[in-house]
C-alpha cells in the first residue's frame, strides 16, 4: 500500500491509492456522465483524510525480535508498561497533586542534540516538570507527548514506532512520581527514489547542482537532514547564476508495506543571469558608482547572492544608512540582472562627549564634532578638543572610506597640542596623512597595513635640555603591516596576531639627523574549555641611529600603563632623572599573560605584565619591572568592556600600589 506523508516540519500532499486514482471505461464506449457507477469494489482500504497525518499501525516483528514490553527489568518490575494509549499506575489516586520526573527509554541511538532539544521544547510534560500536578493532569500531558515523540520519529524516518508509558510511585527516599516511557522506534523507513523535477533546466550547470543536493536513495526518509539539503540546493542556486530559483517543498510518498519512500522536489531555477548594472535610489550620500566601486563583483561576473549580501554589509559599514535593501531586477536583455539599492539616510552628524581619569594621567575631558558625509562620497570631517591636566589639545581631521578601492581609507590630520608629561613637556603642531587598509567590527582582514607621512614642528623640554626648551622638526614616513589570525577583533579567544611597525625619520635640531624607528607585536590565543582563554603578547621595539639625548622625547620608547605593563603609571618605567622623572629610552620590552575566565555576560582575568626601557640599543631584560592584577569582564554586544587593577610587584621610588584601567575591548 502506498501513501503520500507529511514529514515533521514538512508541508507534503496526501494522495490517493492508485486504485482510487482512475475509472476505466469499455473498450469502444463513452462514459455516461449521468450513468449510475456500480459499487466499487471493497479493497480493504479506507479513503484518506486529507486534514490528517497518515496513521501506521505498529508493524509485528519477527519472533526471534519480539521484545516482552509487559515485564519490565528485574530491577525496575515496580514499573508497569501498557500501550501508548494507556497511562497504568500501580498506586491508588488520591488526587494528590505531586511533582515527578520524567524518562526516555529505548532511544539513546536516536536521541540525537537536536530531537533532545525539540522535545524539552514541545513537551507539555518537561515543561511543568517540577511542578505539582495530580494524576490526570500528568496522565493528559502523557498523552500529549506520547504524540510528539510519535512525531519526532517519524521526522527521523521511524513511521511504525510502539511508544508506552507508565506512572510509578516515588522511589525509596524520594517525593516524584515516575514518568517513563518505553519505546520501540522499529524499523527505519529508507529512501527508494529521489526526483528533482525541473531541475534539467538549469542546462549544463544542472550535474553539479545535483551534487548540492546531498541526499541519496537507501538514505533514512530523514525530515532534517531533507529540509538542510532543500536549504542547500537553494543556496546553490543563487549562487551559480540563477537570482529568481525557486525550490519546491518536500513531497514523500511511503509504501508501508515495502517500508520506503520517494522523494519528490520541483525545482525552477529560472533563467541563468550575470550582474548588470547598478541602480540607486537616491544619490545624495554617495552615488551609484561608488556602490560599484565597494561591490565585490564586476559586471559581466556570474549573479551570487553571497556577493549581494556582501555589499549590502558594505554599505551598512558606511555609517551613512540606517537601513539598505538590495533586490535583484532582470534587466531585459535575456543576459543580465540589475542591482536595485534602496538606501534610507542615518543621521549624519554626531557630537561626543568623554570624560574620565586615569592613574598617572590625571582627569581629561575631550569634546567631538563629526559630520560623516561632509564631502561625498563617505568624506568625513571631525573637530576635536581635548582638555586635561597633563594635555590640552585642538584637531581637524578628514577621513575619506573606500578611497578609489574596497576597505582603503584615507586621512588626514592637522593639529595643535600642548602636553605636560612627567617626562617631557611637548608643544607640537603636526601635519599627517596616511593611506591603509583597516580592520571593522563587520569585516575582519587578515592582513591590515599603513604607508603614512608626518610633518611635526615641536618645542620640548626634557631631563637632557637642563630645563630649557628645544625646537625639533621632524619629518617621519610610518609604515605598519599586521597578519590578524585571530577569531574576533575585540574579543579574541584564539589564533594569533603578528605586527610590525618602521618608521624612517629626519630630525633637524642645531643639524640634521636620522633614525628609524622599528617595533614588532605579537599575541597569542589558546582556548581551553568553554569558559577559559589563555592568552599572551610580546612587544620589542629599537631605535636605530642616533643617540637618546638626541631624539625628540616625544619620538621615543616608553612603558607603563593599561595598555602596557598594568600596575604602573602612565610612561613610568624605565630609566629616571635626578627628579625621578621617566626619560625614555631608545628600547623596549614587553611581555603580558592573562587568563580570560568568562561567566555568561561577566568574567574575570588574573593577569601578570612585565616591561623595562633601556637607554641602549637593545632592552636589558634583567632589569624588567613586573606587575599582576585581576580584571573584570563585562561582554556587551560590541565589545567587552574592561577594567584592570594592578599592583607593582617590584617597584619603583614614587611608583602607586594600586593602578586603575577602564576601557573597550580586551588589553590586547
Amino acid at each position: 500500500m502506498s501513501q503520500a506523508t507529511r514529514l515533521l516540519a514538512l508541508p507534503l500532499l496526501l494522495a490517493a491509492p492508485a486504485a482510487y486514482a482512475q475509472t476505466a471505461a469499455s473498450p469502444g464506449s463513452a462514459a455516461d456522465p449521468e450513468m449510475q457507477l456500480d459499487p466499487m469494489p471493497d479493497l480493504g482500504v479506507d479513503w484518506p483524510d486529507m486534514e490528517q497525518f497518515d496513521t501506521v499501525a505498529p508493524l509485528q516483528p519477527d519472533p526471534a525480535d519480539v521484545v516482552d514490553m509487559t515485564q519490565p527489568p528485574e530491577e525496575e518490575a515496580a514499573d508497569p508498561v501498557e500501550e501508548e494509549t494507556d497511562q497504568v499506575t500501580d498506586f491508588a489516586d488520591s488526587g494528590e497533586e505531586r511533582r515527578y520526573s520524567v524518562q526516555l527509554n529505548g532511544i539513546d541511538q536516536i536521541a540525537d542534540v537536536q530531537f533532545d532539544t525539540r522535545f524539552k521544547e514541545l513537551s507539555v510534560l518537561r515543561e511543568g516538570e517540577g511542578k505539582p500536578a495530580n494524576l490526570a493532569q500528568i496522565n493528559r500531558r502523557i498523552k500529549e507527548d506520547s504524540e510528539l515523540l510519535d512525531r519526532l520519529l517519524r521526522a527521523k524516518g521511524y513511521y511504525a514506532a510502539r511508544i508506552r508509558s507508565s506512572v510509578s510511585p516515588p522511589s525509596p527516599g524520594g517525593d516524584r512520581l515516575g514518568v517513563r516511557f518505553d519505546i520501540v522506534p522499529g524499523v527505519r523507513y529508507l529512501l527508494s527514489s529521489i526526483d528533482l523535477p525541473g531541475l534539467s533546466a538549469a542546462g549544463e550547470r544542472a550535474p553539479k547542482l545535483r551534487e548540492a543536493f546531498a541526499v541519496h536513495s537507501g538514505d533514512p526518509v530523514d525530515a532534517d537532514a531533507i529540509l538542510a539539503e532543500q536549504e542547500s540546493l537553494s543556496v546553490a542556486l543563487l549562487e551559480s547564476g540563477f537570482p529568481f530559483a525557486q525550490v519546491g517543498e518536500p513531497e514523500v510518498r511511503i509504501d508501508h508495506e515495502e517500508r520506503k519512500g520517494d522523494l519528490d522536489i520541483v525545482v525552477t531555477p529560472g533563467a541563468y543571469r550575470t550582474f548588470g548594472s547598478i541602480i540607486l535610489n537616491d544619490e545624495k550620500l554617495f552615488s551609484a558608482r561608488h556602490v560599484a566601486r565597494i561591490a565585490r563583483f564586476d559586471r559581466n561576473d556570474p549573479y551570487m547572492a553571497s556577493d549581494v549580501e556582501d555589499l549590502r554589509s558594505a554599505i551598512v559599514a558606511t555609517g551613512l544608512v540606517s537601513s539598505v535593501t538590495l533586490t535583484p531586477k532582470d534587466a531585459g536583455d535575456g543576459e543580465h540582472v540589475d542591482l536595485a539599492v534602496d538606501v534610507h539616510p542615518a543621521p549624519l552628524r554626531t557630537i561626543a562627549g568623554e570624560l574620565g581619569y586615569g592613574t598617572g594621567e590625571g582627569y581629561r575631558a575631550a569634546v567631538s564634532w563629526q559630520h560623516r558625509n561632509l564631502f561625498p562620497p563617505e568624506g568625513a570631517v571631525t573637530l576635536r578638543g581635548v582638555l586635561g591636566t597633563q594635555e590640552q589639545t585642538a584637531s581637524f581631521t578628514y577621513r575619506r572610506n573606500n578611497f578609489r578601492k574596497r576597505d582603503h581609507v584615507l586621512t588626514g590630520l592637522f593639529s595643535v597640542s600642548n602636553i605636560r608629561r612627567d617626562a617631557y613637556d611637548a608643544r607640537t603642531i603636526t601635519l599627517s596623512g596616511a593611506l591603509e587598509r583597516q580592520s571593522n567590527i563587520l569585516f575582519q582582514k587578515k592582513w591590515v597595513w599603513r604607508v603614512g607621512t608626518e610633518l611635526i614642528a615641536s618645542d620640548e623640554r626634557d631631563a637632557f635640555s637642563g630645563g630649557s626648551r628645544r625646537t625639533f622638526l621632524i619629518a617621519a614616513v610610518p609604515l605598519s603591516l599586521t597578519y590578524d589570525g585571530s577569531d574576533d577583533l575585540l574579543n579574541p579567544t584564539s589564533g594569533f596576531r603578528l605586527g610590525g611597525r618602521l618608521s624612517p625619520e629626519l630630525s633637524f635640531q642645531n643639524r640634521t639627523f636620522g633614525y628609524s624607528r622599528v617595533q614588532l607585536d605579537g599575541s597569542i590565543y589558546q582556548p581551553v574549555g568553554d569558559r577559559i582563554v589563555f592568552a599572551a603578547r610580546a612587544r620589542f621595539g629599537t631605535i636605530l641611529g642616533s643617540t637618546v639625548d638626541q631624539i625628540a622625547p616625544s619620538r621615543r620608547f616608553y612603558a607603563g600603563g593599561g595598555a602596557s605593563v598594568r600596575g604602573y603609571g602612565y610612561q613610568a618605567i624605565g630609566p629616571r632623572d635626578a627628579d625621578n622623572d621617566p626619560i625614555g629610552g631608545k628600547s623596549l620590552a614587553e611581555f603580558s599573560l592573562e587568563s580570560r575566565v568568562r561567566f555568561g555576560n561577566f568574567g574575570v582575568v588574573p593577569f601578570i605584565d612585565a616591561g623595562n626601557i633601556s637607554t641602549s640599543f637593545l632592552p636589558r631584560f634583567r632589569d624588567l619591572r613586573i606587575g599582576a592584577g585581576l580584571g573584570v569582564r563585562y561582554y556587551s554586544s560590541f565589545g567587552p568592556i574592561r577594567v584592570d587593577v594592578g599592583t607593582p610587584l617590584n617597584p619603583q621610588k614614587g611608583d602607586p600600589r594600586i593602578a586603575v584601567y577602564v576601557s573597550l575591548g580586551q588589553a590586547f
